[in-house]
Parts: structure tokens; C-alpha cells; sequence
């Protein structure tokens, strides 16, 4: 394998680059490697006898109709629906009572990796824009439709990513953010330079109007929402992944500038609605936790006043509802709904089907019926609709199962970090399970960017439970289950809070009697990835099987490639101070791997059109531990997709498929079956 003198100096240290070739995917060297890789990971894969029956059994537990959340436009819903086994879901309009075809994105492409990103009909349904992203790619191109016949309009809006469509009440047109055009700018800043411009429809992108820009400073962000009524125009400021933002505002109506209402980036602040000049917010500014607050829109002032104080649960999403807000509450990384009035009061909880998670609402401050998506690990994700004048709760579309949910159970349980923190964790597995020690068990997690783990609902888990497997949730900090504290001990110098939490998870699930370390399984992707490499390689007899997807491996690094550098408010970044060079260096998996070590069989899984997390973080990482111990290629495979990104919008053709690889992978390090099993599960 080919290897480089390349050796970087941070602040005295030298550190050593030998497979920095690999960050280029044209290079023929990088291309040999990938395709080497590749042939002795998939001859692996498919000489396994179980993997083609987990193929089978897999499509058919997907085979089901599955609902998006709907969106209303007066008196129109559009949404998404797979019928089961469909690349994409298909795009519907309900009008009258009739549902008709309105967009079937699996005719765009041979190979379903078109997928739609974003759907937004107009207030009053008369036009529909949608996004799509090819490849899994974060870029988007924004089309429009006439939301009556569907008819494609000429429209085409290209260079966006991380935006919202915000169409102006008079349906003229929308509001989005774009970004340069590739090569415009060096590669470096080409997630750079966020600019708002508006669009009227009919017109070419070349004479959208420019609204707002901070050329001063590029590396913000912003996201453009436009009030119910028509009225505002709401900008949240980001920088990078930071959950501190900033929230501009303009009177459309007043045809005003826009105003900074709130510009320091001190604490979250999410825009929920308006009576007049009176804006409701949720924040985390002294609360951690979160509060719902009023601001009164006045140039020079900021005063706020709290109409829902900060409590013992996580306050996660606010909506207006009528004179109502309805607010997400998260406690102990489960989900309710409380319904307060106008002034904070309380006034009951929706009656949710059980202990899961509220994974959307959709709101209108002129309607009472509120539609929100409840799922759990054996709920499959399902559309109610709830009266909040009647308090009737009842399901929007039919339920479909693939499985009988009967035979499983989850129980929630609490582990002890190595500092004395208590964790979370979720367990899922057949009812009655004798905790005899040796039950093949899959652990997953995440453990970062105030991304909360609650419960939610997988195929791909079910035919790991009908194996016979034991499914667990570890809750780490990096989340926000318990809000910013929780997400702050687990980011920047603290985030080896998260790996100890992780490796607490594995040892409760041992020493409660559900299995032992050749029979553990670990699984995590992008961050989570990060995850289950830095913890296979810090305490390798703990686990016996490793699944690492698209993981972000190069921690010294990491912020030089695409979006990588959105990352540093959580990482660090290790050319900017010594200390936060020694804590990237400490954890990073890279460069971790000890030559002649003996590290668990791992599963690598990246795709060459991710350009989230670029491949070039799997083929090093893989390198390396093939480096490490050349006579151990048994027990490093890097697998490599074409065309499927960082995850979102892969066609269900390729995740069925990679997910019947995974598990094939973990039964047989895990010894689930014997090898002349040729049948693996019964069921």
C-alpha cells in the first residue's frame, strides 16, 4: 500500500500523514484503493450464507405504507407516502377529499438517488416549490410547480443548501439562501459567503433580488421563514453547528429594513409566533433547559418576559395553536406534548399513543386540528391529527405493520459514566428474555451536536430483535436530552464524557446479564461514527464487533473539507491553540491505532458522493488499521457506495441492501449462527 512522507508540525508536535493521498477521490491511487477495498469487502459480504435471507426478510418488514407529516395550504394538504418497497416517496395532493399524484421523484432518476429534500406549497396552494438533491449531495436545486395541476414550471434555483423555502403571502414569490457557485470561489469557501435573496416566480435566477448578506463576516448563515399571516420576514443567523444563533426580522408589510432583533450569538433563539409586535420565542438564555418568551419588537431593546419557565424537562419545539402553544417537551429522552395557553397556563397533555418521540407538528395559529408524527422502537412512525378544542386525538392515515409488536418490549434503564453521571439507555428485545450473558446485542449511539437520541422506530431493528438480538440506545452526553448543560459536557474539551458514557452502556449491558464483549456489537454514524471509533480503540476488549458509518475520523483535519468547518464550535480545531490541538489529538481515531494492537472486526461504511462528511475520513481510517497490522485484513472492511451521500434521500433500494451487509457482518463476528447455517433466522 502506498505511503507518503507527509508529516504536519502542531506546535511542536510532528504528527505523521502517510495516506493523505486518499483525500483526493480523482486520483488513481485513491480509485485503486477504493476498488481493492471494495472486491475483498463485498467477496466477504457475499459468501456469508445468511446475508441473501436477511436481503429477503428485510425488504419485507420495509414493505409497508409509511406517511409524511402533511403541510395545509389553505384548505390543500400536500404529503409524502411510500407505498412500501419505492425508492422515493411519492408526493400527494389532497383537495376536496380527492388525493391525487402531485410529484413522484422515482421517475427522475434510473436509480432512485434523485430524491426531494424540501417540499413548500404557497399560502394559498396556487404554486408548489420543491428541492432536489442528487447523489445524497447537501446541494439542492429548487424547482416550481402549479400546485393545482402540478404543472412544471421553468423555474430553476440552483447553489442552495441547509435552506428553507419562505414563500411571500401574495405567492409572487420566495425567500432561500444560496451560496457561491463552484469555482467561483477557492474550494475552501465554497460553504462560505450564505447570502438571502428572493425569487419571483417566472424569472430567471440571474434577477432574484439580493435581501441580506454579511460580507464582513462569511461564515454566517441564515435561514428565512416568513409569518403565518404574511407579515414578517424571520431570519435565524447561524454559525456553523452552534446552537447559539442570532434572529433578524423585517416588516414586509411596513416595507422596513431589517431589524437585528436579537445579534450578540449568547443563546438559542427560535422564532415561534407573533400577536402584532409582540414575537414568542424559545431560548436557552439562562435556561438551560429552555423557556418560551415574549420580545417586543422595539428598535434598542431586548426585554424579555418569560411565559413559560424553564423546568425540570427539556422544552424541544414550540408551536402556536389558536390562543394555545403547544411545546415538545423531552424527559429522560422520551417525549409528551403540553399544552399551555396564551399566558403560560397549563391545560393537559395530548394523549400519545405511549413512551416514544414526537418526531413533527404541524401547527396553524387559524385552525385547531394540529397534525403531529408519534413513533417509538416498536411504533413505526404514524400521522394523528389532534382537536385541541375537542382533545380527540385520532389517526390521518392508516397504520400498516410488518411485524407483531407483541413479541418485544423496551425497557428503559440508567447507567454510571466513569465520573458518576447518570445515562440513559434504552433496551429493546423479545419479552422474557433470560439474561443468560450471551445474547448478541447491538449497541448504538451518537453523543453530539445537542442531537438527542429519543425513541424511534427502524425495520432494519425488528429483524435484528427476530434474530434473536438485543437492541440499546445508550442517551450520551453531546445530546440535548437534558438540554444545553447536557449537550455542553459532551463537546469541545469535554467530549470525553461521551465515549466514557458509551463505554458504561456496554459494561451496565454486560454486567446485567444480556451479553459479553465477543457477543457486543457497536454502531454509530457521522459523529456517531466518530463514536464507535474512538471507543473501539480505547478499550478494544470491550466489544466484538464494530459498525462505523460515514464516520468523521480526522480530527486534526476535519474542518477542511466541505462543510467540516460548520464543526469547529463542537470540536475545536486543532490549528488554533495548543490545547485544543492536545484534546482533538488525544481522541482522534486516525490517530489512535497502535501498530500490532488487536482491535475488534470492523465494519467501514462511506459512499464517494458524501460531501458531509467526505469519504476520504473511512479510506485513511481503514488504511490505517490495514497499516497497523497488515496480517489482519480478516478484520477491517471498508465498504464504499456510489451515489448515496451521508444518508438522506438514499434510495430504499441501498439501504435495504447495506443493512443486510451490516448485519450479516455482525452475526458472523458475533458467531450468531454457525457456518453451515445456510438458513440464519427462522422467523
Amino acid at each position: 500500500m502506498r505511503r507518503d512522507q507527509v508529516v504536519d508540525d502542531f506546535f511542536g508536535t510532528p504528527v505523521e500523514d502517510p495516506f493523505r493521498f486518499l483525500e483526493d477521490p480523482t486520483s488513481l491511487d485513491t480509485k485503486a484503493f477504493v476498488d481493492a477495498q471494495n472486491e475483498h469487502t463485498f467477496r466477504y459480504l457475499r459468501r456469508l450464507p445468511w446475508r441473501e435471507r436477511f436481503a429477503t426478510r428485510l425488504a419485507q418488514l420495509y414493505d409497508y405504507s409509511r406517511y409524511s407529516l402533511p403541510i395545509r395550504a389553505d384548505g390543500l394538504m400536500f404529503y409524502g407516502r411510500n407505498s412500501g418497497l419505492q425508492n422515493q416517496p411519492v408526493f400527494y395532493r389532497r383537495g376536496d377529499g380527492v388525493d391525487s399524484v402531485f410529484l413522484d421523484p422515482n421517475t427522475l432518476s434510473e436509480d432512485g438517488t434523485v430524491a426531494v429534500t424540501n417540499l413548500t406549497p404557497s399560502p394559498h396552494g396556487a404554486l408548489v416549490a420543491y428541492a432536489l438533491s442528487s447523489g445524497g449531495s447537501d446541494w439542492q436545486t429548487i424547482h416550481v410547480r402549479d400546485g393545482v395541476g402540478g404543472r412544471e414550471l421553468s423555474d430553476c434555483v440552483e447553489w442552495v443548501k441547509f435552506s428553507s423555502i419562505a414563500w411571500t403571502d401574495d405567492e409572487r414569490g420566495f425567500f432561500y439562501t444560496r451560496f457561491p457557485q463552484p469555482g467561483t470561489v477557492p474550494p475552501e469557501e465554497e460553504s462560505h459567503h450564505s447570502k438571502v435573496y428572493y425569487h419571483e416566480v417566472g424569472t430567471a435566477q440571474a434577477a432574484d433580488r439580493l435581501v441580506y448578506a454579511e460580507p464582513g463576516d462569511p461564515e454566517l448563515g441564515f435561514d428565512p421563514h416568513v409569518t403565518e399571516d404574511g407579515r414578517f420576514l424571520i431570519l435565524h443567523v447561524w454559525r456553523g453547528t452552534s446552537p447559539k444563533n442570532r434572529l433578524y426580522v423585517q416588516d414586509l408589510a411596513a416595507g422596513g429594513p431589517i431589524v437585528r432583533l436579537l445579534d450578540q450569538e449568547d443563546a438559542a433563539y427560535v422564532f415561534v409566533a407573533h400577536d402584532g409586535d409582540v414575537f414568542y420565542l424559545w431560548t436557552d438564555l439562562d435556561a438551560p433547559r429552555r423557556r418560551l418568551v415574549a420580545l417586543r419588537l422595539q428598535s434598542g431593546t431586548t426585554t424579555m418576559h418569560t411565559v413559560v419557565p424553564e423546568g425540570a424537562a427539556t422544552l424541544s419545539e414550540a408551536h402556536r395553536t389558536l390562543d394555545r402553544f403547544l411545546l415538545t417537551y423531552t424527559e429522560d429522552a422520551s417525549q409528551y406534548l403540553q399544552i399551555v395557553s396564551k399566558d403560560g397556563q397549563e391545560e393537559g397533555r395530548v394523549p400519545l399513543p405511549g413512551v416514544g418521540s414526537v418526531t413533527g407538528v404541524d401547527c396553524k395559529a387559524s385552525d385547531p386540528t394540529v397534525y403531529l408524527q408519534f413513533t417509538s422502537y416498536l411504533y413505526p412512525q404514524q400521522v394523528f391529527a389532534y382537536d385541541v378544542d375537542t382533545k380527540v386525538l385520532s389517526p390521518l392515515f392508516p397504520a400498516e405493520r410488518s411485524f407483531d409488536p407483541e413479541l418485544y418490549e423496551t425497557t428503559q434503564v440508567f447507567c454510571t459514566s466513569a465520573d458518576g453521571t447518570r445515562v440513559p439507555l434504552f433496551v429493546t428485545a423479545k419479552k422474557g428474555l433470560r439474561r443468560t450473558g450471551d445474547h448478541p446485542t447491538l449497541l448504538y449511539g451518537y453523543g453530539g451536536f445537542n442531537v438527542g437520541l429519543t425513541p424511534s422506530f427502524s425495520p432494519s431493528v425488528i429483524h435484528w430483535l427476530e434474530i434473536g438480538g438485543v437492541y440499546a440506545v445508550a442517551n450520551l452526553r453531546g445530546g440535548d436530552e437534558y438540554g444545553e448543560a447536557w449537550h455542553e459536557a459532551g463537546m469541545l474539551d469535554q467530549k470525553q464524557h461521551v465515549f466514557d458514557d458509551f463505554h458504561a452502556s456496554a459494561a451496565w449491558l454486560i454486567e446485567n446479564g444480556y451479553t459479553r464483549p465477543d457477543r457486543l456489537a457497536i454502531q454509530g454514524g457521522s459523529n456517531g461514527g466518530l463514536l464507535v471509533a474512538a471507543c473501539m480503540l480505547q478499550q478494544p476488549a470491550l466489544y466484538g464487533a464494530v459498525l462505523c458509518q460515514v464516520p468523521v475520523a480526522d480530527m486534526l483535519r476535519y474542518h477542511l473539507f466541505t462543510v467540516g468547518r460548520y464543526w469547529v464550535s463542537e470540536y475545536g480545531n486543532a490549528t488554533r491553540s495548543k490545547e485544543e490541538f492536545d484534546v482533538l489529538y488525544a481522541y482522534s481515531p486516525l490517530h489512535n491505532v497502535r501498530s500490532g494492537a488487536v482491535y475488534p472486526p470492523v465494519l467501514i461504511t462511506t459512499a464517494d458522493t458524501d460531501d458531509r462528511v467526505v469519504p476520504a475520513h473511512s479510506l485513511k481510517f481503514a488504511a490505517t488499521l490495514l497499516a497497523a497490522a497488515p496480517d489482519e485484513a480478516d478484520r477491517v472492511y471498508l465498504r464504499v457506495e456510489t451515489r448515496a451521500g451521508h444518508g438522506a434521500g438514499k434510495p430504499l433500494s441501498k439501504v435495504i441492501e447495506e443493512q443486510a451487509d451490516m448485519q450479516a457482518f455482525v452475526c458472523d463476528q458475533l458467531r450468531v449462527f454457525a457456518p453451515s447455517d445456510t438458513d440464519g433466522p427462522t422467523s
